[in-house]
């Protein structure tokens, strides 16, 4: 669903000071017309992409065992021994550097593992996947200043 108002903006714009330009069933489509309007030179810096009607969806990804969690763990464990690793290399001299890397995240796996297999388990079972969660919009509105608005509307039309 698509709608663009191509009519003189009203007297009373938002508390903003922005009116409405299009309304869009997608965010992609929102998205499409400001990049279009930025392309054209209209000035964007004070457009809005306003979502209404949001709906909080939960993706699930997967079962989650103990194990998997360990990996999980392991893994951000091991990003954060990296991380380690780069800070004590500022004052390690030579190829030491190595072992301390090796060693860091080594054990930052290890922790991680650890701490991603108890925090699996003390859930007894109440979550077990994995999920992401996101916020989708029913309706995406885009507004514009009173003062572009004529001259949005007209690429928006041939857009």
């Amino acid at each position: 669903m698509t709608t663009i108002d191509t009519t003189v903006p009203a007297a009373t714009p938002t508390p903003t000071g922005l009116v409405t330009l299009a309304r869009f069933g997608d965010y992609a489509s929102a998205q499409r017309l400001v990049d279009r309007l930025s392309d054209e030179r209209v000035p964007v810096e004070n457009t809005r992409i306003v979502g209404h009607g949001l709906t909080s969806v939960e993706i699930v990804t997967g079962r989650l065992t103990v194990a998997r969690a360990a990996l999980y763990g392991a893994g951000s464990g091991a990003w954060f021994g990296f991380f380690i690793a780069l800070l004590f290399a500022i004052f390690t001299i030579g190829p030491a550097w190595l072992g301390v890397l090796l060693t860091t995240v080594v054990l930052g796996a290890v922790f991680g593992g650890l701490a991603g297999a108890i925090g699996h388990w003390a859930t007894r079972g109440r979550r077990d996947f994995s999920s992401v969660s996101t916020m989708q919009a029913a309706e995406y509105e885009v507004l514009v200043e009173a003062a572009v608005h004529a001259q949005a509307a007209r690429i928006a039309a041939t857009a």
